[in-house]
């Protein structure tokens, strides 16, 4: 039998975490992982914004680049496994020992993506501007999971400074993930041949 949707359980405005403890769904916990879950769905569209059309369009011009495409494209699903670690160690009780195992996030997470961010980089010209989010979709879109991204890595500060128990690794990978989704934006211009807009401020 298939399981339902909806239980009713949350009419009063009051959800489980991972557990059993009931919490309001206003509460900092709940708001943490579900904007990690924000970001999770951001990265997917992000993902799905990098289609065959965008992958045809570069083909024709070189072939290396569509190989790399592809490459952005399988680290964004790992990613994305990576944020449901974080999602369900944010959505566990730290007072009560789960029932089924969580997955643990590791040190060596946060060090692929700083090897993603510089071979990227090695490959991009200097920055020597601000650059506004625009271009393409798929942009556009990494710029604004990096801001989503932001959002989640000040929530878990907002917990520690409540007294709210998170790992100090989470807001680290959270950090370096805004760091590699600013690259990602870039480098994704790069194959795409689309020019960066530089923020020019009025004087």
């Amino acid at each position: 039998m298939a399981t339902k949707i909806y239980t009713k359980t949350g009419d009063t405005g009051q959800t489980s975490l991972i557990g059993g403890t009931k919490v309001p769904k206003s509460h900092l916990r709940i708001e943490t992982y579900g904007t990690i879950d924000e970001l999770n769905s951001y990265i997917g569209l992000l993902n799905d914004h990098l289609s065959v059309k965008h992958i045809k369009e570069v083909i024709r011009e070189i072939q290396d680049k569509f190989f790399m495409l592809n490459g952005v494209k399988d680290i964004l699903r790992e990613i994305q496994d990576r944020l449901f670690t974080i999602g369900s160690s944010l959505a566990c009780d730290p007072d009560k020992e789960p029932l089924m195992k969580i997955p643990d996030l590791k040190e060596e997470d946060v060090v692929f993506l700083e090897n993603e961010i510089d071979a990227m980089n090695e490959k991009l010209p200097p920055m020597k501007s601000f650059i506004l989010p625009s271009g393409d979709v798929t942009i556009s879109t990494a710029h604004i999971a990096r801001c989503v991204c932001r959002r989640a890595e000040r929530l878990c500060v907002n917990m520690q400074q409540h007294d709210l128990f998170v790992d100090t690794l989470v807001i680290k990978y959270l950090n370096r993930l805004s760091d590699y989704l600013f690259v990602v934006a870039r480098y994704i211009a790069f194959l795409l041949n689309v020019a960066e807009t530089p923020w020019k401020p009025r004087v």
